[in-house]
């Protein structure tokens, strides 16, 4: 399994990407979403990679994020019908936030309007996945809608942190809070989820 490319960036386009890796070149497929986030061709490059093994061919899927891959795996293993192309259609046309906030709320209407991806798909994307997304995915959706500090950030990432290891959103958002008073402003959201899970044990 090739499940990172790192080396130079030779070719760069929105669908694909060309990565020398000491001589060797390597195109992986890459959302839109990925594309954003490549450095100028001829920089250095980590491409986070997924290899999907056909029976005419063996296709490297590129992500520049952990949460990008996280999604398009998310998709192609736990939806029925959807393949890595729909897979990387849906991340070229929703950020993985706002992705994750469209299922928890069942918004099927901004679903549907991602290419290749109609009513029937966005339905059963929304009932697959809703239960696997849950809570999560509408604070992190919520939070993307507005422009946090960096304060702010690193108390939502710890909020979302407790979040996907159980807690419920308020009392995520209160134990943190708490965390923080006793912590103070310089604590890392490391040390922040490692004090709340020791409060809420």
């Amino acid at each position: 399994m090739i499940t990172f490319l790192h080396g130079q960036l030779v070719e760069a386009l929105p669908t694909h990407v060309v990565v020398d890796v000491n001589g060797i070149g390597y195109e992986a497929l890459i959302p839109l979403s990925s594309f954003d986030k490549l450095p100028p061709p001829g920089q250095p490059v980590k491409l986070l990679t997924q290899l999907i093994v056909r029976e005419d061919a063996h296709i490297l899927y590129g992500f520049m994020t952990s949460a990008e891959r996280d999604l398009f795996r998310l998709l192609i293993h736990s939806v029925s019908g959807i393949g890595p192309k729909t897979a990387l259609n849906i991340l070229s046309g929703m950020n993985v936030a706002a992705f994750r906030g469209a299922v928890a709320s069942s918004d099927v209407k901004s679903l549907s309007q991602i290419s290749g991806v109609g009513k029937k798909t966005a339905e059963r994307i929304v009932v697959e996945l809703r239960d696997k997304i849950g809570a999560a995915g509408t604070w992190e959706a919520a939070s993307a809608q507005r422009t946090l500090s960096a304060g702010d950030q690193k108390l939502n990432d710890a909020v979302l942190a407790l979040m996907a290891l159980g807690f419920k959103p308020a009392d995520a958002h209160d134990t943190i809070r708490a965390a923080l008073t006793v912590l103070g402003e310089g604590a890392t959201v490391e040390a922040l989820v490692r004090a709340g899970l020791k409060k809420g044990t």
